[in-house]
């Protein structure tokens, strides 16, 4: 189901995704950072569903069948980059801030920091073209809301 996805995001020079397929890299990477510390909580997965819904204007429904394609395409993609160049490539800086916001949203779910989800969402962040100074007030914006 994902090996046409996966060849455009390993393309050498990927075309720009149709907002579809710019919406599951954005929920394979939100998936991804919620798997990054080995745990997978359903308060991750709440908080996913809740990004999705609120962004995309989706029903409960369609919320889960995008979150499960996202989980099966993280579980199938090589890496972070190929999520991040596609998301980039789609989505103007505004809203690529938003990205790093939903991160931190979801990092923050569980009510913990990890070493791992930060240096995740600071490679993203970079790969995302998002400067530290927006990336930092993107974190504050998702510690008020926690």
């Amino acid at each position: 189901m994902f090996k046409e996805f996966l060849d455009k995001l390993l393309a050498p020079a990927p075309a720009i995704l149709p907002d579809e397929e710019a919406r599951l890299a954005l929920t394979a990477l939100l998936v991804r950072l919620a798997r990054s510390d080995n745990v997978y909580s359903d308060v991750e997965r709440d908080r996913i569903d809740r990004i999705l819904r609120t962004r995309f204007a989706l029903d409960t429904g369609a919320t889960q069948i995008l979150r499960e394609q996202g989980e099966g395409l993280e579980a199938a993609a090589p890496d972070t980059v190929r999520f991040t160049r596609a998301i980039k490539e789609a989505v103007p800086y505004e809203d690529r801030t938003g990205v790093v916001e939903a991160l931190w949203q979801v990092a923050l779910a569980d009510g913990k920091r990890d070493d791992g989800e930060d240096a995740l969402i600071r490679l993203a962040a970079n790969l995302l073209g998002v400067n530290d100074v927006d990336s930092a007030m993107a974190r504050k914006r998702a510690e008020a809301r926690a």
